[in-house]
């Protein structure tokens, strides 16, 4: 990853928060809590994958740099989505933890240096390593697929 990619997912993933936070203030909770199917998340349920999945980030970028020869845990993402309560949880508060954690990432991401990015971790569920790199490639992309999908289902909520 060359120096100006790096730069480029860092700054997408800087922005993403404060993107989701704008497309979701004001909604009303029947937007909220809309799902397209019974298998389907809500937007509630995007803001908590968000803000947790950031908790996973920090884990598995901290075990890249720190620990030798490291395995990634895998985590079933509905499984948390059904399991640890998002739909009970203020949509502010899960604004402000995703951009809280996201935060603590980048300024550990931003101090690393070139040879860092090569570090990996074994990944159980791809069966292979990934790399520091590849998670900051991620990174930069994940906060913008799921504000897609917090439109895609703000659209289908206004019409249902």
């Amino acid at each position: 990853m060359t120096e100006s990619e790096l730069k480029k997912h860092l700054d997408a993933a800087e922005k993403s928060p404060k993107q989701v936070a704008a497309a979701v203030s004001s909604l009303p909770d029947k937007a909220l809590r809309y799902k397209p199917g019974p298998d389907k998340w809500c937007i509630l349920e995007v803001l908590g994958h968000l803000a947790d999945i950031e908790l996973v980030y920090a884990h598995r970028l901290r075990q890249m740099l720190a620990d030798k020869k490291p395995t990634i845990a895998p985590i079933d993402q509905n499984d948390w989505a059904r399991n640890l309560g998002y739909t009970d949880t203020p949509p502010a508060e899960l604004i402000a933890l995703y951009g809280l954690n996201r935060h603590a990432n980048l300024r550990l991401l931003r101090r690393l240096n070139p040879a860092d990015l090569e570090k990996s971790a074994y990944h159980p569920e791809l069966k292979k390593a990934v790399t520091v790199a590849d998670m900051i490639e991620r990174l930069g992309s994940h906060g913008a697929n799921h504000l897609q999908q917090i439109e895609r289902l703000k659209k289908e909520a206004a019409a249902s």
